[in-house]
């Protein structure tokens, strides 16, 4: 799991990349939101809220958001939940509220609630994304909203002796109605309800209509605007990115997660499994947080997917031009000996690099000398937007874990800058004759780079 909070107090050896401190900063955002403006048109998300959301007085500000997302041509399914107005109905006739297992249980008295609560709240989200005032977010906007009954459903039954009557799972979702109210440029709106063959009408969670129509959509986001900032860990920290295949050992672990996020935890792993590629899980409540999500690399919540959104691998050929980018700055500043392109792409299988969401974060490169039983670790580098996050050391201790799979037993750096970094690992001063003979009649004086050598058998 990548956690984007934690802060390590020594940096990395090298940076690259990062805003230059004269710029704009609205400029600077604008061009780091430019590759996801591309990436996200013509996609389809399917966003998820809960009824604490519509009764939110800035819910305007959130549809204002949603709007923005429909204009840059992102095709939006909205999923309403309805739980406080459901609540407040039944209080004002002094019902009694009875859930079991995180579930309501739906009498006809209920029922009546849901469907009367359900229809404020579409009719609230409709009247916003309907709103074009000249001096407001939304002027000028066209919005045409798109509800109907998408969803078949059917009871839950009696489950460990409890009957819950009119509270229901999703059975189906009607696709094909779906996809022709997105072709035709509406933004679908689908309450918390679902509809029998027979007429019956089912109170159903949010997250499972959610879960359906992205899975049904083939949908290639999932989000739940959430009451939390996010999964955080025992510490506190945010997880940046949980795996969907460690859900359920991480809700194991802890059984007194909120309920709404548990259940947006478990559909979105479960969405995830059957093919939509990415769940997302933002604090509805911090005003920046859907658009900081969708247009920024490190977004603002907790995003669950089925590989890792920032791992190690081996560079490729087409990792050329990005490992180019990161090594460029340091370069310029003679941090780095330059190289060519045409150098770094007969070098490129001896590098490793670190990426997230298909950005060159780190980068560092192995060169042997087999005859010594020695590799000299070169090239490292970590992009300024990233130092300060451990990286640097992750990316060592892959580095030496792979010479020792190698059979090397000593790894050596020459470096001008970063020389108590390397000392802080293991790494001990050495002169220029304990270098391969190979290595040294390659050395120059001009740099006058020092050397430092770690025992790896150690």
């Amino acid at each position: 799991m990548t956690d984007r909070t934690r802060r390590r107090a020594t940096p990395p050896p090298a940076t690259a990349g990062g805003p230059h401190p004269e710029r704009d900063p609205f400029v600077a955002w604008v061009r780091q939101a430019t590759p996801y403006i591309h990436a996200h048109r013509g996609r389809t998300f399917v966003i998820a809220f809960g009824g604490e959301a519509v009764a939110d007085p800035r819910f305007p500000d959130l549809v204002h958001d949603i709007a923005l997302l429909h204009g840059l041509g992102v095709r939006l399914v909205l999923v309403h939940g309805a739980r406080p107005q459901i609540e407040e109905r039944l209080r004002e006739q002094q019902i009694e509220l009875r859930y079991v297992n995180g579930l309501r249980i739906t009498d006809d008295t209920a029922l009546a609630c849901v469907k009367e609560a359900a229809g404020v709240a579409r009719v609230e989200v409709e009247a916003l994304l309907s709103m074009g005032l000249a001096n407001s977010p939304m002027a000028g906007v066209r919005i045409p909203v798109a509800s109907g009954n998408f969803v078949t459903a059917k009871p839950i039954g009696v489950l460990d002796g409890i009957d819950y009557e009119h509270t229901g799972v999703v059975r189906r979702v009607d696709r094909q109605s779906l996809i022709q109210r997105l072709d035709a440029g509406a933004v679908v709106l689908m309450p918390p309800l679902g509809y029998s063959p027979t007429g019956e009408v089912f109170n159903l969670s949010a997250a499972d209509v959610a879960r359906s129509a992205a899975i049904a959509l083939k949908a290639d986001k999932l989000i739940f605007l959430i009451e939390e900032p996010g999964v955080c860990d025992a510490t506190g920290a945010l997880l940046s990115n949980v795996l969907s295949g460690e859900v359920e050992t991480l809700l194991a672990a802890a059984p007194e997660l909120p309920e709404d996020l548990a259940q947006a935890l478990r559909a979105g792993a479960d969405a995830c499994i059957h093919g939509v590629a990415r769940a997302h899980l933002i604090d509805r409540r911090r005003d920046d947080a859907l658009l900081r999500e969708l247009y920024t690399r490190d977004g603002s919540g907790t995003l669950i997917t089925g590989q890792p959104y920032e791992g190690l691998r081996p560079a490729r050929s087409e990792d050329v031009t990005g490992v180019l980018e990161l090594l460029r700055p340091l370069e310029e500043r003679g941090v780095l000996v330059p190289r060519s392109r045409e150098r770094l792409e007969t070098e490129i299988d001896r590098f490793y690099l670190m990426e997230r969401d298909g950005l060159v974060i780190a980068c560092a490169a192995l060169h042997p000398y087999p005859a010594q039983r020695m590799a000299e670790l070169a090239s490292v580098a970590v992009h300024q937007d990233y130092r300060n996050h451990g990286r640097g050391d992750k990316l060592l201790e892959h580095m030496e874990a792979i010479a020792r799979t190698r059979g090397f037993t000593r790894l050596f750096v020459l470096t001008t800058q970063t020389a108590h970094w390397f000392q802080e690992r293991g790494f001990v001063p050495a002169s220029l004759e304990a270098l391969p003979t190979e290595k040294q009649a390659l050395y120059n004086l001009r740099r006058n780079s020092q050397v430092f050598i770690k025992d790896l058998t150690v």
